[in-house]
């Protein structure tokens, strides 16, 4: 699944907000450097899906606000259930 994520980073407290289908805002409480909000995002975009954070990768926008994401999230047959 692909989706557009803004990001807001340096925010006080972590947050998902879905504004259409495959767009989210998304805030970030860690700073813009040294790449620290873009981990922080997908930790937070795996908490919120539900996935490992290895099932989700930037592929554009690592340097701007707006950024392309994709998640992985239907289950393979060597993945482990989660019941």
């Amino acid at each position: 699944m692909l989706i557009r994520v803004y990001v807001t980073p340096n925010a006080r407290q972590a947050s998902v907000v879905m504004v259409s289908e495959d767009h989210f805002e998304v805030r970030v409480d860690e700073r813009a450097a040294g790449g620290r909000a873009n981990k922080r995002l997908l930790e937070i975009l795996a908490e919120h899906f539900k996935v490992s954070k290895s099932r989700i990768a930037i592929l554009r926008g690592t340097k701007s606000r707006n950024k392309l994401v994709h998640v992985i999230l239907e289950r393979t047959a060597d993945s482990p259930s989660r019941d």
